[in-house]
This record gives structure tokens, C-alpha cells and sequence, in this order.
């Protein structure tokens, strides 16, 4: 019921520059893609992004797992080249009073902020060894990078 609220609140009211890819809802209401735009006056203006979201039964008290896919994905030093990204709220700092809007957003806001293109420093070796899941990771969160 409240993914479906939420779903609906997306197709109605989306942040700026997302769009439900309504496709991706077709045969499941557990996973959906949303397309993104890089907001004007950032580095990423005019670039298009896909965020994949992913739903489990214990949702909202269980967060989604969220990720980059398709072609493109962002140039960011808390963007890792598979897609995963490193935001608080997506694993420890996740609570049931936020939402797809507010993940959105905040993504939003990551990229936005953004100085300088770059990947984090440990790229390489993630990718290489993560799980395929980023919700599997243990994150440490540092204010510059952060790291597994």
C-alpha cells in the first residue's frame, strides 16, 4: 500500500529533472527505474542518469536498494563505476519516514554539490570485490570519501 502511494506521488508530483520510467513498473511494482537529469548549473547538467530501485516485502522499515544502471553513470566521488553509491540514508542512517522522493532528492543534491569529477579512491578494488547488492556493503562514511 505505501509503495503504491508512493509510486503514484512520483508519477504525479517527481522532483525535478526525474521521471518514473513507466516500463519498469509494468510487470513489477518491486522495482522500478527512474530516469534523472543532471540539474542545470552543475557539473552534470544536461546528462542523463538511471537510478534502479529495488523493494523487499519489509519495506519502508527495510530501506531499498538504490543504484546507478544503464550507460551513464555519474562521474562522482561517492558514485562507484558499478552503479553503487555511498549515502548514509540508503543503509544506517535509513528510516521509514523517508521515501522515494526524499532518496531521490538527496541524490539529486549529492550531484549537485559536486566540485570535481572523480571516482572514490578505492574504484577499482570495490568493484572488483563488493557484493552485487550495495545494501551489503559495510560503509564508512567520511566526509571526503567514502570507503567499505
Amino acid at each position: 500500500k505505501r509503495l503504491q502511494k508512493e509510486l503514484l506521488a512520483l508519477q504525479n508530483d517527481p522532483p525535478p529533472g526525474m521521471t518514473l520510467n513507466e516500463k519498469s513498473v509494468q510487470n513489477s511494482i518491486t522495482q522500478w527505474i527512474v530516469d534523472m537529469e543532471g540539474a542545470p548549473g552543475t557539473l552534470y547538467e544536461g546528462e542523463k542518469f538511471q537510478l534502479l530501485f529495488k523493494f523487499s516485502s519489509r519495506y519502508p522499515f527495510d530501506s531499498p536498494q538504490v543504484m546507478f544502471t544503464g550507460e551513464n553513470i555519474p562521474v562522482h566521488p561517492h558514485v562507484y563505476s558499478n552503479g553503487h553509491i555511498c549515502l548514509s540514508i540508503l543503509t544506517e542512517d535509513w528510516s521509514p519516514a523517508l521515501s522515494v522522493q526524499s532518496v531521490c532528492l538527496s541524490i539529486i543534491s549529492m550531484l549537485s554539490s559536486c566540485k570535481e569529477k572523480r571516482r572514490p579512491p578505492d574504484n577499482s578494488f570495490y568493484v572488483r570485490t563488493c557484493n552485487k547488492n550495495p545494501k551489503k556493503t559495510k560503509w564508512c562514511y567520511w566526509e571526503t570519501c567514502c570507503l567499505k
